[in-house]
Parts: C-alpha cells; structure tokens; sequence
C-alpha cells in the first residue's frame, strides 16, 4: 500500500488536522473537537490513562488552553479510508512519542485512536 501523498488517500489533510488537534484555539473548541473525535475515540495517554470522546471532552474543557508542539511528524496510508500518523510532542519540557488513527467518513476525517508513550 502507499506510503505517500499518491495513492489511496492525501495524507496532507490527515496531517493538517492533526496539527490542528494540538493548538490551543482548537483544544479549547468543543464543537471543532466533536467534529475531529470519532464517537468511538479512544486514548491511552502518555500518563496511562484511558479516554473516551466524552471524558477526553470534559478533559480539555478543564484544563487551560495550551499549544502542543509537533515534531516529526508523518504519516501512511493503510486504507483508503485509515492513516496512521506518528510524531512526538513537547509540552512543558515532557516529550512523547505519538500515534494517532484517522478514519476517513462521509462528512471528513476524524480521529480514531491516540496514544501517547513517554520519552525519557
């Protein structure tokens, strides 16, 4: 299957929107993030615990709007549907290695899955 733009999908989206996900202004939407969540979204955090679309949600509502920094990021396509992307954050001087699901609907892309692993 490709591994690039050519192919089943334009990865470029997939990438921006995951971008996107790690702003400030997006984290603090909760319109902006039901739209980009599947509501079977799911995340093991980089600190072990498992969310859901509704307790990720009540989440970020809480806490301050912060902007995460993403390096290296990059992704493939698996379907023509699926992409899956790596990158490693940085927040606050802690790092950690990303992966995320993207799932591809009639309406747009959304997010899948998430996990974070800490780097050390």
């Amino acid at each position: 299957m490709p591994s690039n733009h050519e192919g089943f999908i334009d990865l470029s989206t997939v990438l921006e929107l995951e971008r996107e996900l790690q702003t400030a202004q997006c984290r603090c939407d909760t319109d902006r993030l039901t739209d980009l969540l599947a509501e079977d979204f799911t995340e093991v955090g980089a600190s072990g615990t498992v969310w859901n679309k509704s307790s990720i949600l009540d989440l970020l509502a809480s806490e301050d709007p912060v902007e995460i920094e993403v390096l290296e990021l990059s992704g493939r396509a698996i379907s023509r549907d699926f992409a899956l992307l790596q990158w490693i954050s940085q927040r606050a001087g802690m790092r950690a290695r990303r992966t995320s699901l993207w799932r591809r609907t009639e309406s747009g892309w959304e997010s899948v899955h998430h996990q974070g692993t800490p780097l050390r």
